[in-house]
């Protein structure tokens, strides 16, 4: 049997040791992680907070240098009552409409065959016709369809209402300790952010494209799917309010959710409104939906995405789509971001595979024909 070198047992001890040393930080990292995993949430949320608002902890804090414990708690408050506070009174709104609605839809107490029926009759014969073909003439049917869906999300929504008053103990624990991390991500970000970038175990330059490309994605999908789908919610809330629907926090929340949906989202949830107000003889209250779908509802995604979020992704429109209603049924609400932001990592790391390969195809050698031939 041969003898090993002094030098190949150096290498050999190297090797184990190391493979020792990752297996116990793998080890370690995922019993981390199942510590940590009751709080994900209220992390991830933190992180975003973070990221988004990093720019305005740098201003607060060029006023006061020195002072950046100072800026970070004047950075948190500003988030909490400007961003927290409105959001959680708004939620608390919408679940105590969703859950009267839920509970008139229980006992039955809402019938809109009549206004089908009216709207129905009120269709010239050819259009009646084409109604008939198509099978949408048995009203009562349509009804039940409506409601089950109705019930469904609606729902969903009280009895997460139910399950967040339930446990009040732990909601206000993890909403703590969300601020608590916010604090202290906005105020040592800008050394922990490099510090976990030249920990990645990749090259540096795919390190720094991966982290820019993750914090695009997220700014990004914030601006353009959370501020856009809030602002359209809130002014299709305000016109539904000024129309005199019912529940109209509950549709605004409905149309913020279809914004999601490019071109057609919002108005998914305004143009049946519009049709049952003008069918019941609720003419000015229609128009008002109409006008204000078209011409104030549907023109502000126009006007802020372009401003909000501009070409910071980089992906196709249909790509996000995707992966935030993939996000949303896998992970929730906290899906809206993860999902693109998985899909912008994806879509990052294939392109610097292939600039590497590219590059390696350039830089190899061309080989050399022989002497006599090619002539």
């Amino acid at each position: 049997m041969k003898e090993l070198t002094e030098e190949e047992r150096e290498l050999r001890t190297d090797r184990v040791e190391r493979g020792g040393f990752l297996l116990f930080l793998a080890a370690i990292t995922v019993l981390l992680a199942v510590i940590a995993w009751p709080f994900l949430s209220p992390l991830f949320w933190a992180m975003l907070a973070a990221i988004m608002f990093q720019p305005l902890f740098r201003r607060i804090h060029s006023n006061m240098p020195g002072k950046r414990n100072r800026a970070a708690f004047l950075t948190l408050l500003i988030i909490t009552f400007a961003v927290v506070i409105p959001l959680l009174i708004i939620g608390i709104m919408i679940v105590r409409q969703a859950t009267e609605l839920y509970i008139l839809l229980q006992e039955q107490q809402l019938n809109a065959v009549d206004y089908f029926q009216w709207a129905y009759d009120a269709l010239p014969a050819r259009v009646q016709g084409w109604v008939d073909n198509a099978g949408y003439n048995d009203f009562e049917a349509i009804q039940e369809r409506i409601e089950l869906l109705i019930e469904a999300s609606v729902g969903l929504i009280a009895r997460q209402a139910l399950a967040i008053g339930g446990g009040v103990a732990g909601f206000v624990l993890s909403f703590g300790v969300g601020l608590y991390v916010t604090f202290f991500l906005l105020r040592d970000g800008e050394m922990l952010g490099p510090q976990l970038r030249d920990a990645l175990p990749f090259p540096p330059a795919v390190s720094v494209r991966l982290a820019d490309s993750f914090v695009a994605v997220v700014r990004a999908t914030i601006k353009g799917s959370l501020v856009v789908g809030l602002v359209q919610g809130a002014l299709g809330a305000i016109t539904f309010w000024i129309a005199g629907v019912p529940a109209a926090l509950l549709f605004g929340l409905l149309m913020a959710i279809l914004s999601l949906l490019p071109a057609v989202g919002t108005a998914l949830a305004w143009i049946p409104v519009a049709i049952w107000l003008l069918s019941t003889g609720q003419i000015w209250q229609g128009v008002v939906v109409v006008v204000s779908g078209v011409f104030v509802i549907g023109m502000a995604d126009n006007v802020l995405r372009p401003i909000l979020v501009g070409r910071d992704t980089g992906m196709p429109d249909w790509i996000i789509l995707i992966t935030t209603l993939g996000g949303i049924a896998i992970l929730g609400m906290t899906g809206i971001v993860v999902g693109p932001v998985v899909a912008g990592l994806f879509l990052s790391s294939w392109t610097i595979l292939r600039e590497q390969r590219d590059a390696q195809t350039q830089t190899r050698p061309q080989s050399v024909p022989a002497d006599g031939e090619g002539a």
